[in-house]
């Protein structure tokens, strides 16, 4: 989630449509600007006994964040803390446990992605093999209680943390206990990101499946591949799920400012700390009636700040945000975005991605959410037959889209190669959760301290 840094009192008052338009329009890129901006957390642990660490504590999150300005990244305070860092590879974050996020650069090339998510993991295993940290690419803590996590001092997690119960039953596990990988990308114009809004939320299924990579709770199997994906069928109705408004005729900018204006605030900026306005209405601020700012109307940095407060399958702001996928390995990591650039970033691609799923309606694709985080590659498709009917056809659209684009390493390979893993799972049938339920019931005569072999 991302971090602000400046009040922006001077920002334009919104008084127009149009500014709330804005963000979107101004997302709009020729091609030859399109990028990719990948997202991805991890699990921070202590080696000794595996706790999560404080904030605050001797070698705990604080730290960690010190010793990266050794790499040359730039701190971000906040009441006195530092937050974040911000750098030529783009920024670290916090979430709300001390989960670890980088939020990449916007690059040209998935070889740049990897090679920009292995300086940071070169970066951190480097802090943590001196202050005996370990990382875990996984989509939820598979040990930890609530209760055992730590809570980061941010502002806006204190809002959230107090709203959360009050919407959904599984909102807290959301922020303490995810963990996720996503994917910012590029359109060109209103009606490309009709086409990738809709080919994308229709297919963030299969994503959720072939990265499914959560299938414990407290210690135990919780029944789900993706326990994460699960979560959040039951965080806030108000600001999640399939978006079923996006395949309806006349989609577009306007309609997407609608939804936001519907869905309910959390938080107001100024002057350096976070007003709760939770559960209050934009459209009221709007008309100088919120009730914690009276009198006050929006300004345009708190309309982008309201864009990143809803959490559909696929987000739209001035880039379009894939949403579905567990944390992972740096494999991974390197994966999706080749998955969803390989169907998204060339035409023919896009076109045939879109044909596979353009008839589906929206109970199926309702459905298709809702089974694949405990059914992965099996969960029923709109129509019928089975998820891991079309997996290897979609696979294989994106490795064409990929050879189409032909951007080269110094090696002289394109970027196919990083769809490799995703192959050997639809091959298998088997997503990572299963392989981790297997080692479970057996290496590990379900001793679940072994996940902790897994680290970076």
């Amino acid at each position: 989630m991302s971090t602000r840094q400046v009040s922006d009192r001077n920002d334009p008052v919104i008084e127009s449509r149009e500014q709330l338009l804005a963000p979107m329009i101004k997302g709009e890129k020729p091609r030859e600007r399109w990028r990719i901006g990948t997202e991805h957390e991890k699990l921070v642990y202590c080696a000794k006994d595996h706790h999560a660490p404080s904030y605050d504590e001797p070698g705990g999150i604080r730290d960690l964040l010190v010793a990266l300005q050794d790499y040359g990244w730039e701190p971000v305070i906040e009441g006195g803390n530092i937050i974040a860092l911000s750098g030529s590879d783009g920024a670290v974050s916090l979430e709300p446990a001390g989960q670890l996020e980088l939020s990449g650069a916007p690059l040209e090339t998935i070889h740049q992605t990897c090679a920009e998510t292995g300086r940071h993991l070169d970066q951190v295993k480097a802090i943590g093999s001196k202050t005996g940290k370990g990382f875990l690419g996984l989509g939820m803590w598979p040990d930890k209680t609530r209760a055992e996590l730590p809570i980061m001092p941010k502002g806006r997690y204190a809002i959230m943390l107090r709203h959360m119960p009050r919407v959904g039953n599984l909102g807290l596990d959301m922020m303490l206990r995810t963990c996720t990988i996503q994917v910012n990308l590029d359109y060109s114009s209103e009606a490309d990101m009709v086409q990738k809004f809709r080919t994308s939320l229709a297919l963030q299924p299969l994503a959720t499946a072939l990265f499914a990579n959560s299938p414990f709770t407290e210690g135990k199997p919780n029944g789900f591949l993706s326990y994460r994906s699960h979560i959040w069928t039951d965080t806030d109705p108000a600001r999640t799920g399939m978006a079923s408004f996006v395949f309806e005729d006349g989609f577009g900018y306007d309609r997407y400012v609608e939804y936001m204006l519907d869905v309910p605030m959390y938080f107001v900026f100024r002057d350096g700390k976070y007003i709760d306005a939770a559960g209050l209405s934009f459209r009221d601020f709007l008309e100088g009636k919120l009730s914690v700012l009276p009198g006050e109307r929006p300004r345009a940095s708190d309309w982008t700040d309201h864009l990143s407060t809803a959490f559909p399958e696929v987000r739209l702001k001035s880039f379009l945000e894939m949403r579905g996928a567990d944390g992972g390995p740096w494999n991974k990591i390197c994966a999706l975005p080749a998955f969803w650039v390989g169907l998204l970033y060339d035409q023919g691609a896009l076109d045939a991605a879109w044909d596979l799923v353009k008839d589906w309606d929206t109970e199926g694709r309702e459905r298709l959410r809702a089974e694949v985080p405990k059914l992965g590659l099996d969960a029923p498709l709109p129509g019928g037959g089975k998820l891991k009917d079309i997996a290897a056809e979609v696979l294989a659209i994106s490795r064409a889209g990929l050879n189409s684009r032909n951007r080269l390493n110094s090696m002289g390979d394109n970027e196919s190669g990083f769809l490799n893993p995703l192959d050997e799972i639809v091959a298998s049938g088997k997503v990572p959760a299963q392989r981790l339920l297997d080692l479970y019931h057996g290496e590990w005569g379900g001793d679940i301290s072994r996940v902790y072999e897994l680290s970076f």
